[in-house]
């Protein structure tokens, strides 16, 4: 009896966790740019029509003045030789590629390396006047970018014993190579993660195994034939118009097996440390991609040290995901058409010694914009879908075995950036940790730039069967 009405407890608990004239893409004029797909983004050419701010240093060479980029980001090694790289000054705006942009947080030299520390900028930190558009860019011909190991996989306290005051003496391991395709295999905080695009939709599949707590799973925003249009005007640093549109009939999927056998409750929230990106090349000489990128979190709530708990679900959601903002007026343009197409209520099942709860949460933006990985900035839009799923004990069976799901779909979108909170705290805990050079002090960053917005899209709890026993009135 009290298993069953812990059950509704915690489905509640777990509920509350849900809470949750435009010029066009052109190939860039001979030797501007770097080659289709480089290393590390194709170099800028600003057109005519385009005033940089004042403060941007275009440092010339693109992806051939690049040695080697530290998996988080934050540290760029460059040939000191390249156009303009002396420029570069703490307090300026570094823009090498459509990869390589960021505010200069400190310079150093080191063994014939420019040794550049970079911090996110937001698209008016860059840009001061310009029209950019595009009108169904086919998402169909990804590249993935793996970040590697970062220190914003690991959790502060692990990130800062090991990370000490090595920057810049030390030569920070490169990033992997891109590759085509829309696969790739991470690690984060001791997950293994896989992520997939575009055929069918994107996600990513997680494994986490601890000897006491197993936990495998595949979360998925599913999509036809995903294109995307946009629409970015700017002038005198101020956005005037921005518009983002991402069309293709999309919905959400999951999966997911866990096992608790005399380990711990825990709870992690962290990016995925892949960049799913589609190239649009220059736009009015700015080398703009579409970026998507992915966040995961996942908390557990097993009310015993023993047991096994399963389900999976699949449900249509919308037409087209994006919104407009003009003028100071905002709103989203998400064509909502929520159907249950699996049941993940139905589907519950396992072997619970012990009343057992999930939170799975899972996050795909998409980025029109520049620069990569948590600095991505642009136009964005994600969308956020927490699964909430309770079982009861199986040692009160005969009277009613209790399943509760719930489920929240949240649209969040914007100009600039957004980076995780925790993860913000794991980079500043690093930056604090380095010897400044140039710089009087390496200020911390901040987890937002730029105005943002937020609308549910979806939102209901369900619990079966429906007798008091199970937290519900029955009829």
């Amino acid at each position: 009896m009290r298993g069953r009405r812990l059950l509704a407890a915690g489905l509640v608990v777990l509920l509350a966790l849900t809470g949750c004239g435009a010029f066009g893409p052109e190939p860039g004029p001979a030797g501007a740019g770097d080659g289709e797909q480089p290393r590390y983004g194709q170099a800028p050419a600003p057109g005519k029509d385009v005033t940089l701010q004042p403060d941007v240093v275009l440092v010339g060479g693109g992806s051939r003045t690049v040695r080697s980029v530290s998996p988080d980001g934050l540290t760029w090694r460059l040939d000191p030789r390249a156009r303009d790289a002396d420029r570069l000054a703490p307090g300026r705006v570094m823009f090498l590629t459509g990869r390589g942009v960021g505010r200069v947080l400190d310079l150093a030299e080191d063994g014939g390396d420019l040794v550049v520390t970079i911090g996110p900028v937001t698209l008016t930190e860059v840009i001061r006047d310009g029209t950019f558009g595009g009108d169904d860019v086919a998402l169909d011909r990804p590249t993935v970018y793996v970040a590697g190991e970062p220190s914003w996989t690991r959790e502060a306290a692990a990130a800062g014993g090991t990370l000490g005051r090595s920057r810049p003496l030390a030569v920070a391991p490169a990033q992997p190579p891109p590759a085509p395709g829309g696969q790739a295999g991470a690690t984060a905080h001791g997950y293994r993660v896989q992520t997939f695009c575009c055929a069918g939709g994107v996600g990513t599949h997680f494994t986490y195994d601890d000897g006491g707590l197993r936990l495998a799973g595949t979360v998925t925003l599913t999509v036809g034939r995903p294109a995307a249009s946009f629409h970015l005007a700017v002038g005198a640093g101020r956005v005037n118009r921005a518009e983002l549109e991402i069309g293709g009939g999309f919905g959400i999927k999951v999966d997911f097996t866990a096992g608790i056998d005399g380990g711990q409750n825990h709870r992690r929230t962290f990016p995925v440390p892949v960049d799913i990106a589609f190239p649009i090349g220059l736009v009015a000489g700015l080398p703009l991609s579409f970026t998507v990128s992915q966040t995961l979190e996942v908390a557990t709530a097993f009310g015993a040290r023993r047991g096994t708990f399963r389900g999976a679900g699949e449900y249509a959601l919308a037409g087209k995901l994006g919104f407009g903002y003009a003028d100071g007026r905002v709103g989203s343009r998400v064509t909502e058409g929520f159907a249950r197409r699996a049941s993940l209520l139905d589907s519950l099942t396992g072997v619970p010694v012990g009343v057992m709860g999930l939170v799975v949460r899972h996050g795909v933006r998409f980025t029109m914009g520049i620069s990569a990985f948590l600095f991505t900035a642009g136009i964005w839009f994600e969308l956020i879908t927490s699964y909430g799923a309770t079982i009861g004990s199986a040692l009160g069976a005969p009277y009613a075995l209790c399943r509760g799901v719930g489920l929240g779909v949240r649209a969040r979108f914007g100009i600039g950036y957004r980076i995780l909170e925790p993860v913000v705290q794991v980079i500043n805990k690093f930056l604090s940790l380095l010897s400044p050079s140039r710089a009087p002090r390496i200020p911390p960053i901040v987890a937002s730039g730029g105005p943002s917005w937020s609308a549910d899209v979806y939102r209901n709890q369900e619990v079966i069967p429906p007798v008091s026993i199970c937290g519900q009135l029955p009829g």
